[in-house]
């Protein structure tokens, strides 16, 4: 009896352990089967999030839903990006077949999404890298872009219609002929100090690259912020939810106050390369 009591103890003993383990080891993690980065994300002890209004671009990128814990990013081609390293979850978007959804493309994708859902067509446009601008609305109406040598123009070739399904068709040709550098020109400067949810750090160039702030939550005893952030890659890959490498204690969430350089997973930023739409 005494030696099986003892085994009951020494069971007990690493059970304890091991879910002392993985509290310690998910401090930022309170709920794993959070669908949304809002439910899986909760701020560090000290931190709350920021207010949104329900219709915000801020609660929007919030509420945006996640695979289930543990799952790999997926390549436009449906293989696993190898790396697990990078990100801490899987934005659950579809992101089309081809390798066109890359990273200032998933910013532009997520912002047009926001005002698709609230059915403000108006407000979707962008620019092509040689300056063309490109409007959704105009787009559904059912005009369709005309290239020839470095002439952009618009035709109308299709039926008016607003479906997905034309939307989509929309995006698509939007990741095609813009990228870091056209979306960096359309974007303001903006002082990390003052950053806000849909804010982007930018680099434009071939290569260039883009994430976007998904979320934030401030300390208000000192007013100190912390964020978290998003991206896709190249190839085209599905939206990702980043690792802090900078600092494991607090990842994934980033301290705004990080000085002069950002560093993330696969690319460092510097400070002046904060914009915002």
């Amino acid at each position: 009896m005494k030696v099986k009591f003892l085994f009951i103890v020494v069971i007990l003993m690493v059970i304890f352990c091991f879910f002392s383990f993985s509290k310690t080891n998910n401090t930022n993690q309170s709920n794993l089967l959070g669908n949304t980065i809002q439910q899986r994300f909760q701020p560090p002890p000290g931190f709350v999030r920021e207010e949104e209004s329900k219709t915000s671009f801020g609660s929007f990128l919030r509420n945006l839903p996640l695979k289930a814990s543990g799952s790999s990013v997926l390549y436009f081609n449906g293989t696993v990006k190898s790396n697990r390293n990078v990100y801490e979850a899987v934005v659950d978007l579809p992101i089309g077949k081809q390798d066109l959804h890359q990273c200032a493309d998933a910013v532009m994708r997520l912002r047009a999404d926001y005002f698709y859902s609230q059915k403000q067509y108006d407000k979707i446009h962008f620019n092509f890298t040689n300056g063309f601008r490109v409007d959704f609305s105009k787009w559904a109406e059912g005009y369709r872009i005309a290239i020839k040598g470095n002439k952009t123009s618009w035709v109308k070739t299709a039926k008016p219609s607003d479906s997905y399904q034309t939307y989509w068709k929309y995006l698509e040709t939007v990741f095609m002929y813009a990228g870091t550098a056209s979306l960096e020109k359309e974007l303001k400067s903006i002082n990390v100090t003052d950053v806000k949810i849909g804010d982007v750090f930018i680099k434009g160039g071939f290569p260039g690259h883009a994430v976007i702030v998904v979320d934030i939550a401030v300390n208000p005893k000192n007013n100190q912020k912390i964020m978290l952030l998003a991206q896709s890659y190249m190839p085209a890959q599905e939206i990702q939810i980043l690792k802090n490498p900078n600092n494991s204690s607090l990842s994934p969430w980033y301290t705004v106050d990080f000085g002069t350089t950002l560093k993330t997973p696969e690319w460092t930023f510097s400070s002046s390369q904060l914009k915002r739409f």
